[in-house]
């Protein structure tokens, strides 16, 4: 029976020093709400810059958009790893293009959780005439860094059918 008094004396013990120890306030975590209109207005000035980067031919002002370890995963093309990589093809683009064609970029849709945003959007291709020549789709994911969303990886795809010969650079 004293062995019975002092595993419940030991156990009571615990329980007490248990709750004792147990934290009553509640700590609870408010998320600002995040203002939806705001960040779709940042990224679509994101788009419009890198589009007047690539009508400029200014290769910088198009690869400010993307993060130092961003991986774009273009049509037709392997993907590229790093900010360096993708401003190369950019330039590369940039200095064998003569056709005058320039880009115009959209948000379709916009999902934001925390600092992390994911866009759906649409681009299309305009000849130096304003005729357009070429449309398709694109997905960018961005995280919010130092303030600012910038492009950590993005994707696009032509509505075009696919041109014979062509194979993955």
């Amino acid at each position: 029976m004293k062995q019975y008094i002092r595993l419940f004396g030991i156990l009571l013990f615990s329980l007490v020093t248990f709750v004792a120890c147990t934290s009553t306030e509640k700590k609870e975590t408010v998320e600002e709400p995040v203002d939806k209109e705001k960040v779709m207005a940042e990224i679509q000035a994101m788009e419009d810059a890198y589009a007047a980067g690539e009508k400029n031919k200014d290769a910088d002002a198009v690869a400010a958009y993307y993060s130092d370890d961003a991986i774009s995963y273009s049509r037709n093309k392997k993907p590229l790893s790093g900010k360096a990589a993708i401003r190369e093809s950019i330039a590369n683009n940039i200095a064998n293009d003569t056709t005058g064609n320039y880009s115009v970029y959209k948000i379709v849709d916009l999902f934001i959780e925390g600092d992390s945003a994911v866009e759906i959007g649409s681009w299309t291709d305009f000849d130096s005439s304003g005729k357009e020549v070429e449309n398709g789709y694109n997905m960018s994911y961005f995280e919010k860094r130092n303030g600012k969303y910038i492009c950590v990886r993005d994707m696009s795809t032509t509505t075009g059918p696919v041109k014979s010969g062509m194979e993955l650079e």
